[in-house]
C-alpha cells in the first residue's frame, strides 16, 4: 500500500530538503554544460533516495545521493575518494559548510551559488541559521511515494512517440515532473518566477509542453498533489472534464490538480494516476491542435517493439 505522506508531517523536514537539494544541485548546474530545458540540472530517483547520476569534472566525474532510506548525503568521485554525512536535524548553514567541505574532501570545487532559486526573498544559505526539521519517517515515506509515480510517470512516458522530457527532479520547485512537447514553438514566456533568471525560465518553454508532476504539499496546495498544465493554455483547457473524481483545476496556479490521497487510497492507484495523465494530457493536445496521429502511441510493454 502506498505510504500516506500527510503535508503537516512532512512540512519541516520537506523546507530542509528543498534547501539541501538546492545546495547540491548547484554542484551539479556549476559543472554540468546546458541542456535545453536546464535538464543538465536535475536530479533523478533512484532505489535510496534521490541522486544526481554522474556530473563531469575536470580531473574526474562525481556521483551525489540523498539517501533517503538510511538518511545519509553521499558524494562518490571516480578517483576512489568518497564523502559522506548523515542527514538529520540541522540548519541549511550547517549543511551548507558540511557539503562545502565534502566536496573539498573528494577534491572537487566547492565555489557554489549561494543562495536558493524559485522562493521568494531567498536568504544565502549560510545566513540560513536557524535549526530545520528532520523526521527520517516522513522522510522516508515522501520517497517511497516517489518510486510509485517515478515508475507510473515513466510508463506514461512510453506512449509518447515525440519528444518528451526524462522522467527527473526539479530542486528549485521540489517536484518530481515528466514534459511532452508538440514540436512547435510557443510565444515567449512572460517570466517573473521569483529568484529564477527569465532567460532560463523562457528556454524552458521555448516549444509547446503538456506537463504533468508530482509535489509533497506547499505553493498553494497543502497537500501532496499531483499537477498537470499546458503551456501556452488553449482557450476552454481550465473547463476540460478530465478524470478521475476529485481532479480539479485551481485558478491561482493556472493547473489541475489531483490530491495523492485520491490516488493512494483508490483501488487501483497506477490507473488511477494515469487517467489523470492522460485526460489532462489529452485536453492539452486537443485544444491545441496536436499532430496526435504521429505524436502518440501506446503505452510501452517490456518486450514489445514498437509498431510501426
Amino acid at each position: 500500500m502506498l505510504p500516506a505522506i500527510p503535508y503537516a508531517r512532512f512540512k519541516e523536514s520537506g523546507a530542509s530538503l528543498h534547501m539541501w537539494t538546492q545546495i547540491v544541485g548547484k554542484f551539479r548546474l556549476l559543472q554540468t554544460p546546458w541542456i535545453n530545458h536546464s535538464w543538465q540540472a536535475t536530479f533523478y530517483v533512484n532505489a535510496r533516495g534521490l541522486t544526481t547520476a554522474l556530473i563531469p569534472g575536470a580531473d574526474c566525474a562525481y556521483e551525489i545521493t540523498f539517501d533517503l532510506r538510511d538518511h545519509w548525503l553521499r558524494i562518490e568521485a571516480t578517483n576512489g575518494k568518497a564523502a559522506s554525512f548523515a542527514l538529520e536535524p540541522m540548519s541549511v548553514s550547517f549543511f551548507y559548510e558540511k557539503f562545502r567541505d565534502a566536496l573539498t574532501s573528494v577534491g572537487a570545487p566547492n565555489n557554489i551559488h549561494h543562495a536558493p532559486n524559485e522562493v521568494p526573498d531567498p536568504v544565502p544559505f549560510a545566513k540560513q541559521t536557524d535549526m530545520g526539521g528532520y523526521d527520517r519517517d516522513a522522510v522516508t515515506d515522501f520517497w517511497r511515494a516517489l518510486l510509485f509515480v517515478d515508475g507510473v510517470f515513466k510508463h506514461f512516458r512510453t506512449g509518447f512517440l515525440g519528444k518528451a522530457s526524462p522522467v527527473h527532479f526539479f530542486w528549485g520547485s521540489f517536484d518530481l515532473a515528466v514534459t511532452r512537447f508538440s514540436g512547435r514553438p510557443a510565444p515567449m514566456h512572460p517570466g517573473g518566477f521569483p529568484a529564477l533568471p527569465d532567460e532560463i525560465t523562457r528556454e524552458a518553454y521555448s516549444h509547446e509542453v503538456s506537463s504533468a508532476g508530482f509535489w509533497p504539499g506547499g505553493g498553494g496546495v497543502d497537500e501532496a498533489a499531483f499537477y498537470a498544465y499546458a503551456y501556452p493554455a488553449s482557450d476552454g483547457f481550465k473547463d476540460a472534464p478530465v478524470k478521475p473524481t476529485g481532479a480539479y483545476y485551481l485558478d491561482d496556479l493556472g493547473e489541475f490538480v489531483l490530491p495523492y490521497e485520491v490516488v493512494r487510497t483508490s483501488d487501483n492507484p497506477e490507473e488511477t494516476l494515469l487517467a489523470f495523465l492522460q485526460s489532462t494530457y489529452d485536453a492539452a493536445a486537443d485544444l491545441a491542435g496536436w499532430d496526435r496521429a504521429a505524436l502518440d502511441g501506446p503505452l510501452g510493454a517490456p518486450r514489445v517493439p514498437r509498431p510501426l
